[in-house]
């Protein structure tokens, strides 16, 4: 066998992975050069030959994680370059967000169903729901204290001056009380809660709906079943047609976010964004990893599965956007579909571990900035507060706003400290879009784990 035709393909790969390497540092530079004040001109250019060199590594890699990836790219330097453009983009993003809502919906309602009543479930669906409100709350609480932590390590808030007035559009604040937060999981009309996209809502007339078929006897079961598991199928497989889109539309987003904000917005709140990140990323480091090391659960496998959603999530910052695709890949990766179509959607209201990380460090941010020190024991008051709030904030828009304005009053932050939050807020809602979406879908592997229904891969 001739040698050189062995070494072809590994060499052909390392060519590639030059490339890329080569256009990452091209474009690292264009954005180190703006920065520096060097000319406009030569910092697009540099940015630009970053753009072009990665495409012909992106042609040779059909992976949507590597096309998201250079449509982001492709995106921030069009709302950089051309504004006005890029602000005409945002159209192709709300395309994608509806066809993901249209979705999603039938997913969850089929997968949970044909989990119960196809596949003798009934037994497991209240274990599974304990088990899965445990690791939500955990988890999430330690999201909460992770950020408080940060945020007094980095003093992000001290120092900055509150402008005298910030006029924005924000929905009315309002404070749920546990009665209705627990109302509101319960659908009081299932195609009203369908439009209004109230997954929750959706999954638990999903699970009433699958016990009631269960208890039916086989020949009145089996038909119904039948039809609701090609449904299901039918919905993943429309999920693999709808996710060709997802490209173009993480790269409008994100030239739309760059082109009406512009980066120089984002400047004076740098350090927060800088802490921000940085927490969530030892959050994965020193909470999540480590629970999957200790639940068995292979991390470059987990990894690997979870990166195109947390990828579609950062760049739309929706974790809604990505939810099919999370539970398609974790399908994938050995969890039951009755188990993913359960967990996943009630983790969009019980499990925004991402969120959580950044409520906290809000807050206190917040109350930096406004001269306020609180002491050890009203930070505890505030997060435990931030830990019942948060529950009831899944589909509201602009939530962790809300819910900040709602608990900011109740410490005396006034609301301007609040509202200098929105420069940079898109920017780390697309961190914590993505560190929602790794946590539900770990969720899921978790608790199929604790089940002792984890599959090897599909």
């Amino acid at each position: 066998m001739n040698p050189p035709e062995i070494h072809a393909p590994s060499s052909r790969r390392m060519s590639l992975r030059i490339l890329a390497l080569a256009a990452g540092a091209l474009f690292a530079a264009g954005v180190l050069a703006g920065l520096f004040h060097s000319p406009a001109e030569l910092a697009a250019t540099l940015r630009w030959a970053g753009v072009g060199l990665f495409l012909p590594f992106a042609l040779r890699r059909r992976s949507l994680l590597v096309w998201t990836f250079f449509a982001m790219l492709a995106g921030a330097e069009l709302g950089v370059d051309a504004p006005q453009a890029a602000a005409q983009t945002h159209f192709l993003g709300d395309i994608f967000l509806r066809l993901i809502r249209m979705i999603v919906a039938p997913l969850i309602f089929g997968g949970i169903v044909t989990g119960i009543a196809g596949h003798n479930q009934l037994g497991g669906v209240g274990r599974v729901a304990v088990k899965a409100l445990i690791f939500f709350e955990v988890v999430t609480t330690l999201g909460l204290l992770f950020g408080a932590v940060a945020i007094n390590l980095s003093q992000a808030g001290a120092g900055i001056v509150l402008p005298t007035a910030i006029q924005v559009a924000v929905p009315a604040a309002h404070q749920a009380g546990w009665q209705e937060i627990l109302l509101n999981v319960f659908p009081e009309n299932i195609a009203q809660a369908v439009a209004q996209n109230q997954i929750l809502q959706v999954a638990v007339f999903a699970l009433l709906f699958g016990t009631a078929l269960a208890t039916l006897p086989e020949a009145k079961r089996a038909p119904l079943v039948a039809v609701l598991q090609s449904l299901t199928e039918t919905m993943f497989r429309m999920t693999r047609f709808i996710m060709v889109m997802a490209p173009v539309a993480a790269g409008a987003a994100l030239a739309y976010t760059v082109g009406s904000m512009g980066l120089a917005t984002l400047l004076p709140l740098a350090k927060l964004a800088v802490t921000c990140y940085a927490t969530l990323i030892a959050f994965v480091l020193l909470v999540l990893a480590p629970i999957l090391v200790a639940f068995r659960i292979p991390l470059r496998r987990f990894a690997t599965a979870i990166a195109e959603p947390a990828a579609l999530g950062f760049a739309t910052t929706s974790s809604e956007a990505a939810l099919p695709l999370v539970m398609e890949r974790m399908e994938e990766f050995g969890v039951p579909r009755w188990i993913v179509s359960f967990v996943v959607p009630t983790g969009y209201s019980f499990n925004l571990t991402g969120s959580s990380i950044y409520l906290s460090m809000a807050a206190l941010f917040a109350a930096q900035a406004a001269g306020l020190h609180l002491s050890i024991g009203q930070q505890v008051y505030l997060l435990a507060t931030l830990m019942l709030t948060s529950k009831g904030i899944a589909g509201v828009p602009r939530a962790t706003l809300v819910t900040l304005l709602a608990v900011a009053g109740s410490f005396h932050i006034p609301a301007s400290a609040v509202l200098m939050l929105l420069g940079v807020d898109t920017l780390m809602d697309m961190g914590r879009t993505a560190m929602n979406v790794i946590g539900n879908g770990m969720a899921a592997a978790v608790v199929a784990r604790w089940e002792g229904e984890l599959e090897p891969a599909a």
